[in-house]
């Protein structure tokens, strides 16, 4: 369809350049001049044809009517134009003229694509008027190859040699017959439209005071109705030449930035839909958009489309078409983007939105509230970091293996596209009972890749979720008058490829009024490949690995009081013989552990003193003794902890 109107487009340049190029005090001579332009067309297998020619010296008032053109090279397109009027029309060369304005009326533009797309298409603007214009007398010859890039580059370069202070035209009717029972037919109607300033392919501004939307989707069984509207659509500082430059093969080497539209902006909109669904959206404005022509190469996707679009895409050809489109969005840049307040009402309720913002690869969510069937869903903010549709699109046309399901490392490459995700500020119904689950922050970043494994991360976590009585772990909490748990989780860790180093610390987790937990570990001698997807390979390179140091600490906040009174009621006793019963049962079953290492001793008498005294900070740091392989030490973890405990010296003490 987009091929047809530009070819239609051209042809009127065609026209429109013959029917000025004449001697604008003869009658004869401008009746002459236009008739040879109309045959030109002939000559190309088209059909082209005119009503009356009148030229008032006076006034050079030009006028020419009934004209109807169906262009050689696209039989299923027609161009039909009441009139047009030019006043004050004069040469300004021999090559360009100008006038005072330029009236056009009735304009009709009738596309029927051929099968199988059988795409039906027509516009129609009752009144068009450019005021202080200035153009070519004779448009340049359409290109031998009328590609759709070549159609685009001639149209184009005919629209940089035109200026005009002012286009206006009250209304313009754009309707439509997809053929297609799912797509669906239907009519938008623009108002108010007008341009400022045209001048050699740049526009200061231009605007629609309104665009009314009307479209019928008849599918089997889902019939549909959408019925829109979208007000004050204002696009400014626009320019041509960036486009021009990006389809001229010339420039394939060029990585500037050529900005295209400094600001585009439009709203509030409505769209409502037959099934009661409503979309009401303040607005929306997208600002600093630029393309790269050595990347903006659209002529290598249209080379990836079926030539039957009738037929579906193998996965091949779905993957091919994905890389190229990744490509075309590389080279486009966008300073930043935002969506205004939206709500989005169905029959089960209005989901309400903020914004939407996206800027300097950030992409966020805002301000979200919707129902869900456990209740009324609210979230402050989500955001994806460093989001890339450019990646994005390639990390999916990755996964489209034909016959074969996405590798593991085809799946990990998702951390290639992002460096983070974030939530905060979600309260959220828990379950099918009347508590809430609420997380002030999640976040979580990595880098530093390795193939597709992340070498460093951060994971911070802030939330309170209730206890779940389902949940056979949680019902001593329960028990104990505990209803919901207080989670802040603080875990780094990051590996240095200098020193063979892998380092977590701190990881921390707090929870609320029942403890406190932090963990230091260190682990030398890591060799970069065992990061990989490999499991073979990352077992071989693990055999290297050697454990470092580790320090433990816990700090009570309720849970030695929580535990002695779960003990108290199972075993009916009072809480001090609990308490004592418990510290007896840790130095009992330290013994054996204490035959074997007496370091480990010290760790026994701080456990046992912990439980006996509410409210300390129990810490334990295990130092290897010697070089300590990790997976040596985690079998014998497994089958003799005993002696894999023995490998350490053994520091520990609690306090207040």
């Amino acid at each position: 369809m987009k091929r047809i109107l530009i070819g239609l487009i051209v042809a009127a340049v065609l026209a429109a350049g013959g029917w000025f190029g004449f001697n604008f005090y003869v009658q004869h001579r401008a009746t002459a001049e236009v008739e040879a332009a109309f045959e030109q067309m002939r000559q190309q297998g088209g059909k082209a044809s005119h009503g009356k020619i009148t030229f008032e010296l006076a006034t050079r008032t030009l006028t020419i009517e009934d004209i109807a053109v169906t262009p050689g090279n696209l039989p299923q397109a027609q161009i039909k134009i009441a009139g047009i009027k030019g006043t004050g029309v004069r040469l300004v060369d021999d090559i360009r003229f100008s006038a005072d304005s330029i009236d056009i009326a009735g304009v009709e533009v009738a596309l029927d694509q051929a099968p199988p797309a059988k795409l039906k298409v027509s516009y129609k603007i009752p009144q068009l008027t450019m005021r202080d214009y200035a153009g070519p007398v004779h448009a340049a010859a359409a290109p031998a190859d009328n590609s759709l890039i070549e159609m685009y580059r001639y149209a184009l370069s005919q629209y940089t040699g035109v200026t005009a202070s002012s286009l206006t035209a009250p209304t313009l009717t754009m309707s439509f017959d997809s053929g297609n029972a799912a797509a669906g037919s239907g009519e938008f109607n623009y108002t108010g439209l007008a341009i400022q300033n045209l001048k050699h392919g740049k526009i200061d501004a231009m605007k629609a005071d309104r665009a009314v939307i009307s479209v019928e989707v008849k599918q089997p069984g889902k019939p549909d109705k959408l019925t829109g509207e979208l007000s004050n659509i204002i696009v400014n500082d626009f320019d041509a030449t960036a486009i021009l430059a990006a389809l001229d093969p010339q420039t394939s080497g060029d990585d500037n930035y050529r900005r295209v539209y400094r600001q585009v902006s439009a709203g509030p909109y409505t769209l409502k839909s037959a099934q009661a669904i409503r979309v009401d959206i303040d607005g929306f404005a997208i600002e600093d958009i630029a393309v790269q022509p050595s990347k903006f190469r659209l002529a290598d996707v249209l080379a990836a489309l079926p030539q039957d679009q009738s037929a579906p895409q193998t996965p091949a050809q779905a993957r091919e078409l994905l890389e190229k489109l990744a490509g075309v969005y590389e080279g486009v840049r966008i300073g930043k983007a935002e969506m205004g307040k939206t709500s989005i009402g169905t029959p089960q309720g209005t989901a309400k939105i903020n914004a939407v913002r996206y800027r300097e690869g950030e992409f966020a969510v805002e301000g979200v509230d919707t129902p869900s069937p456990q209740g009324q869903f609210k979230m402050e903010r989500f955001a994806l970091k460093s989001f890339s549709v450019t990646s994005l699109m390639r990390w999916t046309a990755g996964l489209v293996t034909p016959g074969r399901a996405p590798s593991l490392d085809q799946m990990l490459g998702l951390f290639r596209v992002l460096e983070g995700a974030e939530i905060k500020g979600v309260v959220s119904p828990y379950k099918n009972t009347r508590q809430l689950i609420t997380i002030d922050t999640i976040s979580l970043n990595w880098g530093q890749l390795i193939g597709s494994i992340p070498s460093k991360a951060n994971l911070v976590v802030k939330m309170v979720t209730p206890t779940d009585p389902s949940n056979p772990a949680q019902r001593p909490l329960i028990m104990a008058g505990v209803d919901k748990l207080a989670i802040d989780l603080d875990l780094g860790a990051a590996w240095t490829e200098s020193s063979g180093a892998f380092a977590l610390a701190p990881a921390t987790i707090d929870l609320g009024n029942l403890a406190k937990a932090q963990a230091r570990f260190a682990l030398a001698n890591v060799p970069r490949g065992v990061f990989t997807a490999d499991p073979v390979q990352a077992v071989e390179q693990a055999a290297q690995v050697e454990t470092g140091a580790i320090e433990l600490s816990l700090r009570d906040s309720g849970v030695v009081d929580l535990v002695v009174a779960q003990f108290s009621r199972m075993q009916n006793v009072s809480r001090d013989a609990a308490r004592s019963a418990i510290a007896e049962m840790i130095r009992a079953q330290g013994e054996k552990v204490t035959a074997a290492n007496l370091d480990a001793k010290a760790a026994v008498d701080a456990l046992a003193g912990f439980v006996e005294t509410s409210g300390q900070t129990l810490t334990i740091k295990l130092t290897p003794l010697g070089k300590v392989p990790v997976l040596q030490l985690m079998d014998a973890l497994n089958s003799e902890p005993i002696v894999a405990l023995a490998q350490f010296r053994i520091e520990a003490s609690t306090g207040l």
